[in-house]
């Protein structure tokens, strides 16, 4: 599973108290890395002011807020992210997978 987190250096204005993007992207890998020791996880940060991807406009076209947390190209939660909204999509995925299998 990939996860992805489009962030910036400045915070966003409605995101103000609130961790930054990449302190968002570290807490993720920690927390799920915890939760979830058994699944492999590839993460990616991407500056989307840097960025021209789909995802980077939208962001740039203030569409979503930043954070924006991706998993396998699907958004998950942006702005203040929720451990609870990430492990949902999480375990729905993993449910999809096995039962595939």
């Amino acid at each position: 599973m990939k996860i992805t987190v489009y962030g910036a250096e400045v915070q966003c204005a409605s995101c103000v108290g609130a961790p930054s993007s990449t302190e968002t992207y570290e807490w993720l890998q920690n927390a799920l890395g915890r939760k979830y020791p058994e699944q492999s996880f590839s993460f990616e940060y991407i500056d989307f002011e840097q960025s021209e991807d789909e995802f980077a406009q939208a962001l740039k076209d203030d569409e979503w807020f930043y954070p924006l947390v991706l998993l396998d190209g699907e958004v998950i939660d942006e702005g203040v992210v929720q451990l609870r909204k990430v492990y949902a999509a999480i375990e729905a995925k993993q449910g999809s997978v096995n039962h595939i299998e």
